[in-house]
């Protein structure tokens, strides 16, 4: 085989493989969207509606408890590793720490983001046993944190790297100190820090398995910071398993909200992105 058959094998290849992952991926979000829009949009006051007595078995009532436990928990879990993953980040650059100990930490990190979910959430599963505490909210937000850090700080790690070095040069040139060049290499990397930041709360807001050891299940709407809560994913995946087939079609309607919800970041993303790309130098400027 010569290398002109070589190459056009492997281009055939290529995009055969990239025309088997999107239609895979088109093909769930396709029946997701059907399957639950369908129901979603045949009675929408489902998702601002709290559930009933009896919602696990009969499906009275809406979820409006489980979008509100989504929120409670990923929103403060984002805030909380979005000021972590930042710093660290910004102290592994060389202006703070060297190039061997950014190394092995980035490697650090990258085990962290490869380790499935339910790991986290067995860990502080651990110390809520050990501490004799019980399952609720805070501990879910903990977790979540945790779960979303090593991705933010990739994310913004990566970012702040591709940051011109004439930002640090003019900055340093111009007698700012080190903490201040910081500051402005930040904002020259903010497009990539903000993919990460949303790209985490995705990842987070669509968990299951970290939050099923540490928020616990509930039927009720939360009530505060040490009680237990429920999520969406949560939710479908105890819904998805009902003999009840209008419980069922509820984990369909759950489904619809959370994948329209991680659609909606991804092109949020996109935009803020691209706004804030105007603070870099060479970026877009309206």
């Amino acid at each position: 085989m010569d290398r002109y058959t070589e190459q056009r094998l492997f281009g055939w290849l290529a995009r055969g493989a990239a025309a088997l992952v999107v239609a895979v991926m088109a093909l769930v979000v396709t029946v997701t969207l059907f399957r639950g829009g369908r129901v979603f949009l045949t009675d929408p006051a489902i998702a601002l509606t709290p559930p009933g007595s009896r919602y696990m078995l009969e499906g009275d009532g809406g979820f409006l408890h489980a979008v509100l436990g989504s929120i409670f928990i990923v929103g403060p879990a984002t805030i909380v590793s979005m000021v972590l993953a930042i710093s660290t980040a910004v102290y592994l650059q060389s202006d703070y720490s060297s190039e061997r100990f950014s190394d092995v930490v980035n490697m650090f990190l990258n085990v962290l983001w490869g380790t499935p979910p339910i790991v986290y959430g067995v860990f502080v599963l651990t110390v809520i046993i050990a501490i004799g505490a019980r399952t609720s909210l805070v501990f879910g937000i903990i977790a979540i944190a945790i779960f979303q850090y090593p991705i933010m700080t990739r994310y913004t790690d990566e970012a702040l790297r591709s940051a011109p070095d004439t930002v640090k040069e003019a900055s340093y040139g111009l007698g700012a100190t080190r903490f201040e060049t910081a500051v402005m290499t930040v904002r020259a990397a903010l497009p990539g820090i903000i993919a990460g930041i949303i790209m985490g709360f995705a990842r987070g807001i669509g968990d299951a398995a970290t939050v099923l050891f540490t928020a616990g299940r509930s039927t009720n709407m939360p009530a505060g910071p040490f009680e237990p809560a429920t999520t969406l994913p949560v939710l479908i995946f105890d819904q998805a398993m009902s003999f009840n087939a209008e419980v069922r079609s509820h984990a369909y309607a759950a489904s619809f909200v959370l994948i329209v919800a991680v659609l909606g970041l991804i092109v949020l993303s996109k935009l803020l992105a691209g706004r804030y790309a105007r603070y870099a130098p060479g970026g877009r400027h309206s």
